[in-house]
């Protein structure tokens, strides 16, 4: 019976070191890829390291995952295993009744809060364009538009045309989509 620790950033430029404290584990495991991935190569070789009776460790359960449908279904697939699960800062754990209601209160609760932010999102843009205005970034300047075709065109990839002329990436791309 042991305790496993998973540790998950987004970028690389973000630190693992202050997720790397669960007292008392054997072993670490780590991502450096977004929450919204369900392919996460860190969790999958803690989940075919650990063994019944053995317990996940997250400093918080948005390390574990962002979505509750994710949450659900990795501690549904711990407790299948006989794996159990706590989570530091929320001080819970998934081993005992009252701590698995509490992981799906908490698990439900973000994603109400995730609801209501992409509603809120949604009422903001609604309300600027009927104010006249356009959401997102501005269009393309015209001269950087062809300065970044004529590079392109002479073979510098996009995406060093982007970081050159200082435009995102994503939008140099449709406005060639759109050429």
């Amino acid at each position: 019976m042991g305790i496993l620790g998973y540790a998950r950033v987004s970028t690389g430029d973000q630190d693992l070191s202050g997720q790397r404290r669960p007292a008392g584990a054997v072993r670490i495991f780590e991502d450096v890829i977004s929450g919204r991935e369900f392919e996460r190569p860190g969790l999958a070789s803690l989940l075919d390291y650990a063994r019944e009776g053995d317990s996940l460790c997250v400093v918080r359960l948005d390390r574990l995952g962002r979505s509750l449908r994710q949450l659900i279904e990795t501690v549904d697939q711990l407790k299948g295993n006989g794996i159990g699960m706590t989570s530091l800062e929320e001080k819970l754990d998934t081993t005992s009744a009252a701590g698995e209601l509490i992981f799906h209160m908490l698990g439900a609760i973000a994603h109400f809060e995730r609801r209501l932010i992409a509603e809120r999102t949604r009422d903001g843009i609604a309300a600027a364009r009927a104010k006249g205005r356009t959401p997102g970034r501005p269009p393309l300047d015209g001269d950087k538009l062809q300065a970044a075709f004529s590079l392109i065109d002479s073979g510098m990839s996009p995406t060093k045309v982007a970081r050159q002329l200082q435009v995102g990436r994503s939008t140099l791309y449709r406005a060639l989509s759109e050429r």
